[in-house]
């Protein structure tokens, strides 16, 4: 019986931290693409030329 729920156990910490990547992959894509849109779409800044995007 302890054999099994150790099984069950590991199955479900592993479908966990599975998901949880799968979450974060898809995070790291969402921000990476606004990122990358950051350099196309910039405000002009002072003396027309492209300003930063970012604050700092």
């Amino acid at each position: 019986m302890v054999p099994l729920l150790l099984v069950l156990l590991l199955a479900l910490i592993l479908f966990g931290a599975g998901f949880a990547l799968k979450a974060l992959w898809w995070i790291a894509v969402i921000v990476l693409v606004l990122w990358l849109l950051g350099f196309v779409v910039r405000p002009a800044g002072s003396g027309g030329r492209k300003g930063r995007w970012y604050r700092w």
